[in-house]
């Protein structure tokens, strides 16, 4: 039998929000947050803070009831220097916190160093969750040596590792990263992204969000196929939600793009009301690991049009919308055509208990307890 106890699990995080980044990595609080449902929390995240005056601040917030550690490091081009300064706030922090049963490493580099660490002085063990799509190649030439070789070491020494989806898996095998891999996705909080009471019947309502890098998420392409969609959806609204989205105004001038709603980032809870009021959910990206509005996207019933790249197809019921190759607008526009003349058939509550039973807080909770559960069961 696993121990049940209530375990303190350290949350050591790359990516986690901040007031230098108020949405970086916030798919990694969320997991934090669901894991608090059985465990407690805190998380130590370290950050670059150009408008730092002392070489180190650390800022202490209980944010959902997590323990939340942020270092803020004064700037430096210094790599030597840097690395000191993480290393000495790292270590003023975990002097504050009582005493830790488990790691939860939360993207492999560099923080993964505290994570080895912690295991070779105070044998405490951990597990990685990787969200970083920058094992995929080509992208992962820009690794350099030694970033690679201790990075090898880490995931060797993982009790688990936990990539959101098994094509990152894949990826990480091919680079090299020999571990003990077992898939865990992205949470959503289906308590907020559920079904609504029908939508505005009159508008037909396309909706993006993203981080609007156009290389990544093909930004252009989909407003090329908007443009060509006025012609023949009345009705057509098109929200276009991010951080920066109004670099797209000059874009959508010339294509006389009409019925636009150009929104720039909300908090993520307000992502759910746009989604809930929209008939279908379009993602254009080039590449993707598995993208956490898709699945909130089903767990608001809501039809999806997607690429086909990354992990996206692994969590992708067939009758939930359609997968198209990237940069293939003809196909964009066609997949939007058909659910616009109702050609394919929905099953709202379906797609909500699917998105609940496989990625809600509770579902995440319980996949990482066991993780937890059996790696202190293998401690010698």
């Amino acid at each position: 039998k696993l121990l049940k106890k209530k375990l303190h699990i350290l949350f050591l995080c790359g990516w986690y929000p901040s007031r230098v980044l108020p949405n970086n990595g916030d798919f990694i609080q969320r997991h934090a947050e669901a894991v608090s449902l059985k465990h407690t929390v805190t998380v130590i995240h370290i950050i670059t803070d150009k408008n730092c005056i002392e070489n180190i601040e650390i800022n202490f917030q209980v944010i959902a009831g997590i323990k939340t550690y942020i270092a803020y490091i004064k700037h430096t081009e210094n790599p030597v220097l840097k690395f000191l300064r993480f290393y000495k706030a790292y270590q003023e922090t975990l002097k504050r916190i009582p005493l830790i049963n488990f790691v939860h490493l939360n993207s492999i580099f560099p923080m993964g160093i505290f994570a080895l660490l912690l295991k070779w002085k105070n044998k405490i063990s951990y597990i990685i969750s990787e969200h970083w799509s920058g094992y995929h190649f080509p992208r992962n030439k820009s690794i350099g040596l030694i970033e690679t070789i201790i990075t090898k070491i880490i995931v060797k020494n993982a009790n688990y590792v936990c990539p959101v989806t098994k094509n990152l898996q894949g990826a990480m095998i091919n680079f090299g990263l020999d571990g003990n891999y077992f898939p865990v996705p992205n949470v959503v909080d289906t308590s907020y992204f559920n079904l609504s009471k029908d939508s505005d019947s009159s508008k037909f309502i396309i909706t993006h969000i993203s981080g609007m890098g156009d290389d990544c998420k093909n930004i252009t392409g989909i407003l090329n196929v908007i443009e060509k969609l006025q012609n023949k959806i009345p009705s057509i609204v098109f929200n276009l939600i991010g951080e920066d989205s109004k670099k797209y105004i000059p874009q959508i001038e010339s294509l006389n793009i009409k019925n636009i709603n150009i929104i720039d980032q909300i908090p993520h809870l307000e992502v759910a009301e746009y989604l809930k009021k929209s008939k279908v959910f379009v993602l254009f990206s080039n590449y993707e690991n598995l993208p956490c509005v898709i699945l909130e996207s089903f767990a608001c019933g809501l039809p999806v049009v997607s690429t086909n790249v990354g992990g996206i197809s692994e969590y992708f019921p067939q009758d939930f919308g359609t997968l198209i190759n990237p940069r293939d607008e003809i196909s964009l526009e066609k997949s939007i055509l058909k659910i616009y003349n109702s050609e394919t058939k929905l099953n709202k509550v379906k797609m909500h208990l699917y998105a609940k039973e496989n990625f809600s807080k509770e579902s995440i909770s319980t996949t990482f307890s066991n993780l937890y559960n059996k790696s202190l069961k293998q401690l010698p």
